[in-house]
Parts: C-alpha cells; sequence; structure tokens
C-alpha cells in the first residue's frame, strides 16, 4: 500500500473518531483534499483511494491539473484568493470556490460562468478573527455581500469558509454561529442548500468538526509536508 493510500485510511478514520466524539451523523463531514503544488500523477493516486473533491489556491496550476485529468470524475474546488483578472478561468473549470469576500469577484463569477454548467457552488470567506490584512469578508460585511450572491443566478451560496490564527479553535464556533444568524435573518436562505461550513484542517480537524465543520480541507496529512 502506498503513503497516499496509507495517510488516506488514517485520515477517513481520523474524520469518523471526530463525527463520533462530536455526537455528528457518520459520513456528515466531507474531506477536501488540498492538492496545490502536487502533480495530477498525485491527484491519481488519491482518486484512486477513493477521493473525488481536491483543492487548489493557484488558477494556473489547477486548471492545468484539470485538464491533465479529464477522464476522471473529480470535483474541483478553488481555495485560494481570487483576483479580478482570474475568474474567467475559475468560473469556467471549476466546480466550487470557497473564497469569495467581495461583491465585485461574485458578479464576474455569475457573469463569466458558461450557460451550459450548473451554478457555480460558492462559499463566502469570513475573516472571522477581525485581523488586519488578512483574506476574507469582515463580519459586519457579511449579511450585504450574502443578499448580493443570492441574485446572482449563476452561483449557488453553500455556506461560510474560515482560516483562523493557529491556535484560535473558537473562532469555528463562531462561524457556526455565524451561519445560524444568517439563516434566521436573511429571507431566502434554506438550512439545507446553505449547508457548508469549510473549515478545518490537518491540525485542528477534531475541533472544527466539533463545532460543526461539514467539509475539512486537508493536505500535509494525506500528501506530506511540501518540498
Amino acid at each position: 500500500m502506498s503513503e497516499i493510500a496509507e495517510n488516506w485510511l488514517k485520515l477517513r478514520a481520523r474524520i469518523a473518531r471526530a463525527e463520533q466524539a462530536a455526537g455528528r451523523t457518520a459520513g456528515s463531514v466531507r474531506l477536501l483534499a488540498v492538492s496545490k503544488t502536487r502533480s495530477a500523477e498525485v491527484v491519481r493516486e488519491a482518486y484512486a483511494c477513493g477521493q473525488r473533491a481536491f483543492g487548489e489556491n493557484y488558477v494556473q496550476e489547477g486548471v492545468a491539473k484539470i485538464a491533465a485529468l479529464p477522464e476522471l470524475d473529480l470535483e474541483w474546488h478553488f481555495i485560494g484568493p481570487l483576483q479580478s483578472n482570474k475568474t474567467r478561468e475559475v468560473a469556467a473549470h471549476f466546480h466550487w470556490v470557497h473564497s469569495l469576500e467581495r461583491e465585485k469577484i461574485a458578479r464576474r463569477l455569475a457573469e463569466q460562468r458558461p450557460s451550459y454548467l450548473p451554478p457555480l457552488q460558492v462559499c463566502i470567506q469570513v475573516n472571522i478573527d477581525d485581523e488586519a490584512g488578512k483574506s476574507g469578508c469582515l463580519p459586519g460585511e457579511l449579511p450585504a455581500l450574502v443578499r448580493a450572491v443570492l441574485a446572482l443566478p449563476q452561483l449557488q451560496l453553500r455556506g461560510l469558509m474560515c482560516i483562523p490564527r493557529p491556535g484560535n479553535s473558537a473562532a469555528f464556533t463562531d462561524l457556526a454561529k455565524t451561519r445560524q444568524d444568517l439563516l434566521v435573518s436573511i429571507p431566502g436562505l434554506s438550512a439545507t442548500r446553505f449547508d457548508t461550513l469549510s473549515m478545518g484542517m490537518s491540525e485542528d480537524l477534531e475541533a472544527a468538526v466539533a463545532a460543526g465543520s461539514s467539509m475539512v480541507r486537508i493536505g500535509t496529512a494525506l500528501f506530506g509536508r511540501r518540498s
């Protein structure tokens, strides 16, 4: 068995233990394999284990990988900062975007999403720590951005994403509460569609699952440390 196959099985077991410890339904937390800087062949190896969802941080690298693996039924997630001049490629090639933080980017993605594709699934990245210089929508700006995204038919708003500062596991609980507050306060939001909390990585997935994460973004624990 390869190292990636062993790591994938260990991760699946680790997520299952975290679900059980938190009283969550088995299988309620998805594993998103963060494949940035990894080769297409590494993605193919993870696919052979049963992994289907992969996250990319860099547009050109991700698009090249997508083009190299057309025969595989992969689900591609863009999880890095997104600039205006890169929205067309993301809209055309990816299934999900986790890092939406501005209305301008949302409008560009919606306008550039090809009509023959289903709506782009999006999460709004929240700067839950309110850290200066950090990516993400500030909590106070979130309701207005949610309403703007809901009005764009080529986008399907799925939830929220955060990358808290190391050690701040309370941020996961804060993001889960933010989602609940939005469901109560904004007409048109449905818990069955606005169902995603993209939070938790290799070091803190247990805390994220305990707080309600539905998708953990894992790179190092699956593929090993980048050289």
